[in-house]
């Protein structure tokens, strides 16, 4: 897959990102109308506005690959089963952290190919912070028109704190059982796939999804992640994949340096 993933076709899914990143922010710096969804989980007008410019621009790349979208999810199992290689779209992940107003919401795209995402672009807009990797070509953070630095996972040294990213939005009870392997922890409150990003970076050592999130929500930073010298498995320790069967909700999983 990394003869077909070029620093062209990054750049241009990261002005998508951007593109739609900018539309958000149009509406976040306003009263914005919020909906409910079938699961209840809320929907706003950015979502859907950020939606639209990503299906755009990824349908006028050169290369044409179908899409998966949070916003245009219901398509059939016997059609998805089909794709070897597509985009997964997360146009607006931490949607209830947008609605707070915390900034800790992001714009998610990745290229998944036979079940791996082999690049992912997550934009965070209200902080104007970009992550990317793609395969062959790294790993990378980028803050507001600052140069591009590499990004690495670190694990905790013998004896430090580790570092243990946590949901602001969702707490698992689950977590306090997990936590007790550890002789020093400190927890890290972030929103959205930040979370998986502060991983990727070296920022924190683990973050334990120990909750419900689907595919798209964590395929784009997983891709960063990857890049990053992290690895995402669940619980068992088997690789965290996409589009591999017909519900795409994920297991429980961690992020953790290699």
């Amino acid at each position: 897959m990394s003869e077909l993933i070029n620093q062209g076709l990054v750049d241009a899914v990261i002005a998508t990102a951007k593109k739609a990143g900018a539309e958000i922010m149009a509406i976040y710096d306003r009263d914005f109308s919020i909906y409910e969804k079938d699961d209840k989980s809320p929907l706003t007008e950015a979502d859907l506005a950020a939606h639209k410019v990503i299906v755009a621009g990824l349908q006028q790349l050169p290369v044409f690959y179908p899409i998966l979208s949070e916003e245009n999810a219901d398509i059939d199992w016997a059609e998805r089963q089909q794709w070897d290689t597509y985009w997964l779209v997360d146009p607006l992940d931490g949607t209830k952290e947008f609605i707070k107003k915390n900034g800790e919401f992001t714009v998610n795209i990745a290229l998944v190919s036979n079940g791996v995402p082999v690049m992912g672009v997550v934009y965070a807009p209200a902080i104007d912070t970009l992550y990317w990797g793609a395969e062959g070509l790294g790993a990378y953070k980028q803050v507001a028109d600052a140069a591009a630095t590499t990004i690495k996972a670190a694990a905790a040294a013998a004896g430090e704190t580790v570092k243990v990213v946590g949901s602001r939005s969702h707490p698992s009870p689950d977590m306090a059982a997990y936590l007790e392997q550890f002789d020093s922890h400190e927890m890290v409150a972030m929103g959205s796939s930040l979370k998986l990003c502060l991983v990727a970076e070296g920022a924190a050592h683990v973050y334990p999804r120990l909750g419900p999130t689907s595919e798209w929500d964590t395929g784009a930073a997983h891709g960063v992640a990857l890049q990053a010298g992290a690895r995402v498995v669940t619980v068992e320790g088997a690789p965290l994949t996409y589009n591999q069967k017909e519900s795409v909700l994920n297991p429980y999983f961690i992020v953790e340096p290699v």
